[in-house]
């Protein structure tokens, strides 16, 4: 098969989805791998790398989208990238559907074979681990009042607590970005629905992190309290509601920061909005936001490693069994399969935009989930 990746149109993004030792690996089974010229560059992987490890190199995406049978990226496609889906191409990367509609047009206009790619993972996706870690680095940034913050040092010092922060979801964004916080010296409390997830949490994580179950009422009772807040929880995008309304804003300190790291617009967090590295904070009624989109962007190398090894077994399977194989082999990707030759088959993107689907089983013939 022939497999092609290129460098991210989004501003602020350098992680890819191949690393030389992926492409290694590909060629050495007999398929052709497109690296469009400094797609690794940023991310501390030079053309010469992917050259070595038997990559050809192309000038950009649109020789790549022609010649590519299979296109892996990391980031949703563009509007700049519609135009060059060509029907019965294979598309694996991190899509976001349910929250485009335009997207899901395309996909469905051109007849790809698309996964989304963040739907796949068996064990959790090390995007959020680092989203999690570099999360509440940056809140920690702007904590400090060169920063616009109150001028909070994490930690404290000698005769000086360190600052109280809140982390709302105990999954592996909550619990790494608590392991970075309470490291620091923070006090953290953190917030769950499910007290499984609580109990172990409470072993893994470093003593002093406080657990709570996550509701208005107890989020209403610590924000007072709190100098950053660490949004974590995806929020189902068919709910009117949320966890942080503007008014509750009203109760937290001036200049205390959310970092809303689902960045979800309409979810969790009422008052955020996407923002990018360029300018990544804003002001509400006196509390900063941190609203950037692709966190992990900023740490593209470790990133990269981790991610590409990841989810390498599903781009190899496609590759070495087609898209319908590679899928009817394994229910997690199988779970990302969102359109198939014009046919919708995402189950969240149908729930929140109304539209008909049919099941990837049914599709391949496999019984019905």
């Amino acid at each position: 098969m022939i497999i092609g990746t290129f460098k991210e149109l989004k501003p602020g993004e350098s992680r890819v989805v191949l690393t030389p030792t992926e492409v290694a690996e590909l060629t050495g089974g007999g398929h052709t791998v497109l690296i469009g010229k400094g797609t690794g560059e940023n991310a501390g992987f030079p053309d010469q790398s992917y050259a070595e490890a038997g990559a050809e190199l192309r000038d950009g995406m649109e020789e790549i989208y022609a010649e590519a049978e299979l296109i892996v990226k990391v980031k949703e496609i563009l509007p700049e990238e519609y135009h060059l889906l060509r029907e019965g191409q294979i598309l694996f990367t991190c899509l976001h559907p349910a929250a485009n509609r335009e997207e899901v047009d395309v996909l469905l206009d051109k007849k790809v074979i698309a996964f989304t790619a963040e739907d796949t993972h068996q064990y959790g996706s090390p995007n959020g681990e680092v989203a999690g870690k570099l999360g509440a680095l940056w809140g920690a940034h702007y904590l400090l009042s060169v920063n616009g913050g109150m001028g909070k040092l994490v930690g404290g010092i000698g005769g000086v607590p360190g600052i109280q922060a809140l982390v709302i979801g105990a999954g592996i964004v909550g619990r790494s970005a608590a392991n970075v916080l309470s490291s620091l010296g923070a006090r953290v409390t953190m917030m769950d629905v499910n007290i499984g997830v609580l109990r172990e949490a409470q072993y893994l994580l470093p003593k002093g992190v406080d657990t709570m179950f996550s509701n208005r009422s107890n989020i209403r009772q610590v924000l007072p309290h709190v100098d950053l807040v660490m949004n974590c929880v995806k929020w189902p995008k068919h709910r009117k509601d949320h966890l942080i309304t503007r008014e509750m804003l009203q109760l937290m300190r001036k200049k205390a920061v959310i970092v809303d790291i689902s960045a979800d617009v309409g979810g969790a967090v009422e008052t955020y909005r996407p923002t990018t590295y360029e300018e990544p904070v804003y002001e509400v009624d006196g509390i900063i936001h941190f609203g950037v989109d692709n966190i992990p962007g900023a740490a593209p190398h470790t990133t990269s490693i981790a991610y590409a090894a990841s989810v390498f077994p599903h781009i190899k399977s496609i590759a070495d069994h087609g898209a319908d194989e590679a899928a009817r082999r394994n229910p997690y990707l199988r779970r990302g399969l969102t359109s198939y030759k014009g046919i919708l088959t995402h189950e969240e993107t149908a729930l929140i935009q109304q539209r008909e689907r049919t099941t990837a089983e049914e599709l391949l013939g496999l019984p019905a989930k």
